[in-house]
């Protein structure tokens, strides 16, 4: 009877990490309607093929040294034990029987949940580079960033080196994953330089709206969804009557935090624009995502719509920021998942989360942010000098659709013969 019990959880967990990283590769899916919505028109199928390019990129270059760099051991280290092998492996009957509950899912269930977060982790970089940057750097980046970038500095908590070991806390990325794409973005937008006609001479932001709001609209809605997964999956188990609590609690929070997000964000933009602005209210709820995915256990519902209100304060706030520094974003990427992400590290501190402590948290933080921008800086400055970053001021003009992918999105004519 112990057994049979034993299977079933096994089974059970393996089902719940596998179903939970199908809703964190929908993902995807979201990043490139919210992407495509607010770019121009004439920038929409480059935008596209950034994305589901990028996704392949990683789960590929994730399988090649990603996973094995970023769990291949490393206890309380800075570099891991292993660098390049496929360590994917499932336990046998026996073994799993014999770890007394420690292996309660599959090897590959595991790798499967951690290699559709690398992909979320580089579709933030590719909002923030967009309608300028060359398809094919963008890509050579991609391979970088999710084959060694992005793990080396999971590795150091998650893969149980010197973060974890620090006391760092971050339950499901507000750090690992939005941090760290928010900042290999700005790295790469420092280099790129805003888009023509994007600021006037006295350094005033002229709005460039995007092309199609309801695919931003319908974007925001999949990565809400997909957010349960992301923060529900991180629990990694749902077998027992307290972790079924848990990934319970988890969701409500989750999904309290995007409704505060929105609604501060709105509200914010009303009093500062006098208008309630659709792409501040998207971006609120994105926020509030990212606010509450450093602790979504250890917090009550009101509690985590605090958290996620205040996200939605301060992405309204950062993106005025970035204009006025002339950081050009076209998506806000380094707003919602940059700003907001260091937000939701420290607001840790603020919940009954005992094992947070704030000199903890600035440690991860200044890590991941250093790490990031220095090697993604030089990485981006090797392709400007190799292969050209940006592309060129009439191709631009055009739109990056018709000079890099040779097509479309919109047509208005179709001719036949």
């Amino acid at each position: 009877m112990e057994n049979d019990i034993v299977n079933l959880q096994y089974a059970l967990d393996t089902f719940y990490f596998l179903v939970s990283g199908a809703l964190v590769m929908w993902m995807a899916a979201g990043f490139a309607m919210l992407e495509s919505g607010l770019v121009r028109a004439k920038n929409t199928t480059e935008i596209l093929t950034k994305n589901v390019c990028l996704y392949a990129v990683a789960c590929t270059m994730y399988l090649l040294t990603g996973y094995t760099i970023m769990y291949g051991g490393s206890e309380g280290g800075i570099f891991p034990d292993a660098w390049f092998g496929n360590s994917i492996a499932n336990a046998t009957t026996e073994e799993v029987l014999a770890s007394g509950g420690d292996t309660y899912y599959s090897g590959a269930s595991d790798f499967f949940f951690q290699v559709v977060f690398v992909a979320t982790a580089m579709s933030i970089v590719s909002g923030a580079v967009a309608e300028r940057m060359k398809l094919w750097a963008f890509l050579a980046f991609a391979i970088v960033m999710t084959g060694f970038i992005y793990p080396m500095q999971g590795m150091w908590k998650w893969g149980g080196g010197f973060l974890d070991a620090a006391g760092f806390q971050d339950f499901a990325g507000s750090g690992i994953v939005h941090l760290c794409g928010a900042t290999a973005a700005l790295a790469g937008v420092l280099l790129l330089g805003p888009r023509k006609g994007k600021y006037t001479k006295d350094g005033k932001a002229v709005a460039i709206p995007g092309a199609n709001m309801p695919l931003a609209a319908l974007g925001m809605f999949i990565l809400w969804m997909g957010w349960f997964g992301f923060n529900g999956g991180s629990e990694l188990m749902v077998s027992t009557i307290d972790e079924a609590n848990a990934v319970s609690t988890v969701f409500v929070n989750t999904n309290a935090a995007a409704c505060g997000g929105l609604l501060a964000a709105l509200l914010t933009a009303h009093f500062l624009f006098g208008k309630a602005d659709l792409t501040m209210a998207v971006n609120g709820a994105l926020a509030g995502l990212v606010a509450i995915t450093a602790e979504p256990l250890n917090w009550t519902a009101i509690p985590a719509t605090l958290v996620g209100a205040v996200g939605g304060v301060l992405v309204v706030f950062a993106v005025i920021f970035m204009d006025k520094i002339k950081i050009d974003d076209p998506v806000g990427a380094i707003s919602v998942h940059g700003v907001v992400g260091i937000w939701g590290l420290l607001a840790v501190c603020l919940s009954s989360n005992a094992d947070a402590t704030l000199v903890g948290q600035l440690l991860g933080i200044v890590t991941i942010f250093v790490w990031v921008f220095v090697t993604s800086l030089i990485v981006w400055a090797i392709l400007k000098a190799v292969m050209g970053i940006r592309v060129s001021e009439q191709d631009e003009y055009d739109g990056v659709d018709l000079s890099e992918c040779g097509m479309e999105a919109y047509p208005e004519f179709v001719s036949s013969k």
